[in-house]
């Protein structure tokens, strides 16, 4: 199973986002060996997996508002 792909990672240009091993940049442990694989946030944006067909279905966070009970006394 592959490891979960985050949507925005804190230091992306740290990891080679090549396979699931993710990597750090200088060691390239998969046999890349020339140059380390940039996460997309990185080309295209901090909103790159709302474009296309990533085959990702990112969690998104849903604020519910919740109505105070009546003061019982």
């Amino acid at each position: 199973m592959a490891k979960p792909f985050p949507i925005s990672p804190k230091h992306p240009e740290r990891i080679c986002w090549g396979c699931d091993r993710y990597c750090p940049a200088s060691s390239l442990a998969c046999g890349n060996g020339s140059d380390r694989t940039m996460h997309p946030a990185e080309m295209i944006g901090d909103d790159w997996y709302l474009h296309g067909d990533w085959g990702i279905d990112p969690l998104i966070a849903v604020v519910q508002i919740v109505e105070d009970p009546e003061p019982q006394g």
